[in-house]
C-alpha cells in the first residue's frame, strides 16, 4: 500500500482528492493537513510513502514545508499557477498537478508515483529542490520601502495589497493606507515575485494572495475584489482578464 497524506489549505481541494484516491486498491490515505504546520507534523509521524502537497498556503507554503521536513516521501505538487511548474518540479519531484485537478490526470500521477516506489525512478532529492527555491526566492525583494511624508518606511512585499500609478506616481496600497514609492510598475514587476504581483492593468499591479472574488463588470472586463476592510476593487482589463484565466482556471 501507498501510504498517503493530502496537504492543502482549502477543504473543498482535499476532499476532491480524497474522492480521486478512493479509486486506487494500492492507495492508503492516512491523513490530511489543512496548513503547513500540521503537514510537517503528520510528515514526521506518520512518515508517509506519499504527499500531495499545495504549493500556495497562508503562513508556511509548500515550499516551506519540505525546508522544514527530515524525511524524503515521494512528493507531487499541487498548485494553481503554472509558474510554478519549472523544471525543478521536473527532475525533483513525482509530479505537479495544475488546479483544477482531473481524475485523469491523478490517474497519471499515480502511475509515475508506482514506478518512483519500484525503484525505477530518481529518488526525491529536495536538497536541491530547496537549494533552487531559496536561489528563487532570493530574486525578489521581501521588503520595500516606500514614502509618507517625509518618512521612509519598509513595507513587507507580502502585505501590499496592489499599486495603482496616479499623475505618474506609484503608490502601494495596504489596507486603509496607501503609501507613495520611487518606482515604476515596470521596476517592481521585476523586483516582486511575479507568481504573487499580476499586472492587472497598464496601471495596476495586485498581488492575488489579497484577491477575495473576480466579478464582472462591462465590456468583458472584470473588477478583483480585495481582501481589505472595505473590499477595494480593481480594475482587470479585457486582455489582463485572459490571461489571468488561463493561469487560474476559472
Amino acid at each position: 500500500m501507498i501510504r498517503t497524506l493530502i496537504v492543502d489549505d482549502e477543504k473543498l481541494a482535499r476532499e476532491r482528492m480524497v474522492s480521486f484516491l478512493r479509486g486506487f486498491d494500492d492507495i492508503e490515505i492516512i491523513g490530511q493537513a489543512k496548513n503547513g504546520v500540521d503537514a510537517v507534523r503528520l510528515i514526521e509521524e506518520e512518515a508517509p510513502d506519499l504527499v500531495f502537497l499545495d504549493v500556495q498556503m497562508p503562513g508556511m507554503d509548500g515550499f516551506n514545508v519540505l525546508k522544514a521536513v527530515h524525511r524524503q516521501p515521494q512528493v507531487v505538487f499541487a498548485t494553481a499557477f503554472d509558474h510554478y511548474a519549472i523544471q525543478a518540479f521536473e527532475v525533483h519531484a513525482v509530479d505537479y498537478l495544475l488546479k483544477p485537478i482531473t481524475r485523469a490526470r491523478v490517474e497519471e500521477t499515480v502511475r509515475r508515483v508506482r514506478v518512483r516506489l519500484n525503484g525505477h525512478g530518481p529518488a526525491p532529492q529536495f536538497e536541491q529542490l530547496v537549494s533552487m527555491l531559496e536561489a528563487r526566492e532570493k530574486r525578489y525583494l521581501p521588503q520595500l520601502p516606500v514614502h509618507r511624508g517625509r518618512q521612509i518606511l519598509v513595507l513587507a512585499s507580502e502585505q501590499i495589497l496592489w499599486f495603482e500609478v496616479e499623475y505618474r506616481l506609484v503608490y502601494a496600497h495596504v489596507d486603509g493606507d496607501r503609501y507613495m514609492t520611487n518606482f515604476t510598475l515596470k521596476e517592481l514587476e521585476d523586483k516582486l515575485d511575479p507568481d504573487v504581483f499580476f499586472r492587472a492593468h497598464k496601471s495596476r499591479l495586485v498581488n492575488l494572495k489579497h484577491v477575495k472574488a473576480i466579478v464582472p463588470w462591462f465590456a468583458g472586463r472584470y473588477k478583483l475584489v480585495m481582501r481589505d476592510q472595505k473590499a477595494s476593487e480593481v480594475e482587470l482589463s479585457r486582455a489582463q482578464a485572459r490571461e489571468l484565466r488561463t493561469r487560474m482556471h476559472w
